[in-house]
């Protein structure tokens, strides 16, 4: 844990491994996050991708032609994406989206 001091306030962060090790303790929300894995798995995938091939969000916006906007909330998982869209961003990475 690092703590930070400001005029005002003490503000201590905390690692998202050791708040994530602690969540995965409630039945619950081991539940929710093991269920969402798989799609964590494609979008990290997809956006380690984009990074190699040293692309921004709104570079690879454009090439597919969406909104930076969309890929955006695309990658931070707040949207489900279409086939389409999938097949979209993957094949502006040069990529085959393959279902099996």
């Amino acid at each position: 844990m690092k703590k930070i001091q400001t005029k005002k306030q003490k503000y201590t962060l905390t690692p998202f491994s050791e708040t994530k090790k602690k969540l995965m303790r409630n039945p619950e929300f081991k539940k929710a996050y093991d269920d969402l894995d798989f799609e964590f798995k494609i979008i990290t995938a997809l956006i380690k991708a984009r990074a190699s091939k040293k692309l921004t969000q709104e570079q690879l916006a454009g090439k597919i032609g969406v909104a930076q906007s969309a890929l955006a909330r695309f990658e931070s998982g707040k949207v489900n994406p279409t086939l389409s869209f999938l097949k979209k961003v993957t094949s502006g990475l040069g990529l085959k989206l393959m279902v099996k």
